[in-house]
């Protein structure tokens, strides 16, 4: 009985352990694409983006949501590399009025999905 509540309550905590070190790495690699993504809008902005930078940001997206597939759902993965790619080939024409719509939106999405896979009440129930 001793042995079953002490194996219970330290599944429990390192499952705790485990969703909270993930919520932090989540918001982290979210972070510095957020960040990187920002550079971009604003030298598109400024009208100095060329498709190196567009590439550069999709590169770094490559590498993180390659180890965000275990945290987050492909679709939304998905949603995020369809407008990259949308800007990136708007700023590799050089269509910056249309470009800055997209990053937009990529900005958005940027900072309002990890808050989707946080530890709130609202995602849980």
């Amino acid at each position: 009985m001793v042995k079953s509540i002490i194996y219970t309550l330290t599944t429990i905590l390192l499952c705790l352990g485990f969703f909270i070190w993930s919520e932090h790495y989540v918001n982290a690699q979210f972070k510095d694409f957020y960040g990187a993504v920002q550079t971009l809008y604003d030298k598109v902005e400024n009208g100095d983006a060329s498709k190196e930078d567009a590439l550069s940001v999709r590169s770094l997206w490559s590498t993180k949501k390659q180890r965000l597939h275990i945290f987050i759902p492909h679709n939304d993965i998905s949603y995020v590399d369809y407008w990259l790619s949308e800007a990136c080939g708007l700023i590799g024409e050089k269509n910056y009025s249309h470009a800055i719509g997209k990053l937009e939106v990529l900005l958005e999405i940027t900072r309002n999905l990890p808050d989707s896979y946080t530890i709130r009440p609202e995602n849980v129930f």
